[in-house]
Parts: structure tokens; sequence; C-alpha cells
């Protein structure tokens, strides 16, 4: 044994084949020594071998001498004095604090009482229900918090734990969660949402989802990719510009459900008009036919639809503007901003699988052994990203014959006899593929010319062919 160990011991329970322990410092073993009661009673785990080799009086003081002087029970005063006259760091179990003795004295070191925190939270507007796994073990019971009492109560298990993880589900409450708990230290993931009964027990409540959402953030944390399906965070001004195209779309279909509900008043009294009805002309032609009071409630529909229409036409203008002057022909500028509001960055696709998936334009599979069946689209992505890629799609085949993607498909989509299911069948592999063209293109992989577009120079509105 090292001259250093001075008979120490390790900490907590001994070998029950041998009975003997083990030095910290140099992993000598020797056998229990007088008191060891005292020691295992959790006062500490002590490292003799890291005592300066210079020899003190202090460094002579045995600890079993010390046992003597106080009665069984003052295990803590016992083992607090004995590291005292050896001046050796005190480290208690009780608490997840040490107290390091620097030179000056100035110097508090805190240390960790756990290495792995990890969080599941089931989000709502008024409350959070939050289950906890501390390290290895099982997932605690669920606490229920205020915003405010979360955000407090996950600060502490920061200063707890070496590192902190959370997740919870994409949904009204957007990213402000997740910001909040970055700015504190927590690594948050926001995920898709899914359905957390796999058993299929037809059970599901607030507890019970923030404890699956635990166990699943768990074995993502021990290295099971798949275990979560991450949501891609954007940025502060990616979130705002983005609102601002989906603010129009909004006000577009709320203008289109107006409408609706005047055209549907009109045909219950034998009136026969499109959603157009209220356009100036259309309104003036049609009042002077219609009894009063089927005008005067008509009124109130049209005043609603020329108030949503010019917020509509600003919100639009506000977005074209925004688009580059020079792009391909057939992609316009409010579909151009759409689709790049909607993809937010283009770097942070690898490869066009991925782009693929984002959009759902991709063909589900049931395979099992032998049988292979190509199902359906999948849809699981971006529905505004997929509607404005298959308008755009058709556009292309106009503006765009002669470039590779269309040369491909033309004996579907430029032939008059191909059926209506086999055009909309290429319409998709069009989008797809063009999809993955744009990114390429943003990216800086290919040129325009290698794609075979032609370019439209606005406000001119000159085609130009770039090579």
């Amino acid at each position: 044994m090292s001259q250093r160990c001075l008979n120490f011991w390790r900490a907590g329970r001994a070998c029950e084949r041998t009975g003997r322990h083990r030095c910290l410092g140099c992993e000598n073993q020797f056998a229990k020594p007088t008191g060891a009661r005292v020691w295992r009673s959790g006062i500490g785990t002590i490292n003799p071998c890291q005592v300066p080799s210079t020899p003190s009086s202090a460094a002579s003081i045995e600890p079993t001498a010390l046992i003597g002087q106080h009665s069984v029970g003052d295990d803590m005063s016992i083992g607090r004095q004995a590291l005292e006259a050896l001046h050796l760091p005190i480290t208690m179990k009780t608490n997840s604090t040490v107290n390091t003795s620097q030179a000056d004295g100035e110097q508090v070191v805190r240390a960790k009482k756990y290495q792995v925190i990890k969080l599941g939270v089931d989000w709502h507007a008024e409350h959070y229900r939050v289950v906890r796994m501390i390290d290895g073990a099982g997932p605690e019971p669920a606490q229920r918090f205020s915003p405010e009492d979360f955000l407090a109560w996950a600060q502490k298990q920061t200063v707890l734990a070496e590192r902190v993880f959370s997740c919870y589900e994409a949904g009204a409450g957007g990213f402000v969660l997740h910001r909040q708990l970055s700015e504190l230290g927590v690594t948050n993931y926001v995920i898709a949402p899914t359905k957390l009964d796999p058993a299929f027990k037809g059970v599901c409540t607030d507890k019970t989802d923030a404890r699956e959402l635990t166990l699943n953030l768990d074995r993502y944390v021990r290295g099971n990719p798949k275990a979560l399906r991450l949501v891609y965070v954007p940025s502060p001004e990616q979130e705002q510009v983005r609102h601002q195209s989906r603010q129009r779309q909004q006000l577009r279909e709320h203008r289109q459900a107006l409408a609706a509900q005047g055209r549907s008043l009109l045909l219950g009294q034998g009136w026969r008009r499109k959603n157009d009805w209220w356009k100036e002309a259309n309104w003036k032609e049609l009042q002077s036919h219609l009894a009063a009071w089927l005008v005067e409630a008509l009124k109130i529909y049209r005043d609603l639809i020329l108030q949503v229409d010019q917020r509509l036409q600003a919100l639009t203008s506000a977005v074209q503007a925004a688009a580059p002057s020079m792009r391909p022909a057939g992609l316009g500028a409010l579909t151009f901003e759409i689709v790049r509001r909607e993809v937010c960055d283009w770097k942070r696709f690898k490869n066009g699988k991925q782009l693929g998936s984002y959009s759902g334009l991709v063909g589900g599979v049931s395979a099992s052994g032998p049988s292979y069946c190509e199902l359906s689209l999948t849809k699981a992505g971006n529905v505004r990203l997929r509607t404005a890629l298959i308008e755009l799609a058709w556009r292309m085949v106009y503006y765009q014959h002669q470039c590779q993607l269309i040369q491909r498909w033309k004996h579907v989509l430029l032939q008059p006899k191909a059926s209506r299911r086999a055009k909309k069948r290429a319409i998709v592999a069009v989008a797809r593929r063009l999809l993955i063209d744009l990114w390429r293109w943003q990216t800086g992989r290919v040129t325009v010319g290698q794609l075979g577009w032609l370019m439209l120079q606005e406000p001119s509105g000159r085609i130009l062919s770039v090579r």
C-alpha cells in the first residue's frame, strides 16, 4: 500500500467476498480497519493519495483515533474533523456541493450531483405536465407546473446535473419554450407530434404522454436517432418572414369562405353565381335584380370581403417585393418566396431524399418478405410547400417545356391522349424533382444552364437563355 494511503478506505460497502477496501488514489487493497462502520454511514469519499508527500503532523493523525473521542451516533462530526485535520477537501454525499478551500479562501467549486437529467414536457397553454428521469433511473411521477414555475424549476435542474435534456411536441406554442430553455442551458428538442400510445391501450392522458416523451428522449440520448422525429427550429427572423406568407394564405382562405357564404345565400334564393359575385362589375349587375332584404344581407358579406381583400393585396405586394428580379420563367415572385420561406434554409438538407420527405411528395411502401407494394403519396410533409410545388410544376410544363425535366415526362404531360390519372402521377414526379433542382440551384451545386431553364428578367419581362 502507498505510504500516503494512511489507512483510509473508499466510502461504501466493502467487497463481500474478501471484506477488503480499495484506496482511491493507488487502488491498493487493505483490510477494513477499526471504525469502518462510521465511514460507511454516508460521510463521503476520500482520496488520501492526494495528500502532499511532505511529512506533517496532520498527516500522521489516524482516523480511528478521532473516532474514540465522540459517541457512535456523531458520525458527521467525526468525518468532518478527520478531514479538517488532514487538510483534505470535504465531500458530503448528503448534498450536491463541494467546498474546496483555496489558499485565498475565495473560490467555491460546485460539483454536479447527477450526470444527466431528462425532461419530457406535455405542453398546454395553461400548464405543463413534466416527467423527469435522472441518470439511469426510471421515470418519476408526473408533475404539473405553470409556465413561469416550470422555467424556474428547469433552471434548478441545470445546477443538479451536468447535462439536462428536454423535449416537447411542436404545436400551437411554437418555439418560445425552446428558446427559453436554451437560454437556461437546457438541450431541448422540438419533435413532430406522434401517437404516444405504443401499446394501443386506448388510455392517453397528460401524465402518460409526458412519460412516453421522457422514455423516447432517454432512448434518443442513449444513441437511438429514430426514437424522436426532430422538427427544424427556425431563427426568429425566418419565423417572422414565414408568418407573413402564411398570414397571406389565411386571409385568402378567409376571403374565399366569406364569398362562399354569400354564394350559398344567393343559391338558396334561386340565383346561381360564382365566388366572384362580390366584385364591382358583378355586384352592380346583381343588386338591381335582387330583393331589398337580400341586398342588405349580401352587403354584410361584401363589406367584410372588401376589407380582407385590401389587407390581402398589401401582404401579397410585400411578399412579392422580396423576390429576386432574375428567376426561371414560370416561377413567379409569389411562388418563389413561398417556397423559400417554407424551406427556411436550403443548406439544412443534405440530399434530395430529405427534400422529398419534407415535402411529402414521396410514395409509401408496404413490404414484407417477398411481398412488395407501392402505396400512394405519404403527404407527411409541409402541405403549403407541397401545394406551391404542384402549381409550379404545371406552369413549368408551359414555360419550360424545353428543359431536361419536362422533356423526360413529355410523353405523358404533352400527350393529349394521356389519361388524367397518368398526368397526375407525372406532375407529382416533376414537382418532387423540381424541388431538388431548386435546392441544387440555390446551394450552388448546378447552374441554370445545366438545368436548361429560361430565365425571366423583371421588370422588363424579357426571357433570357442562360448557358
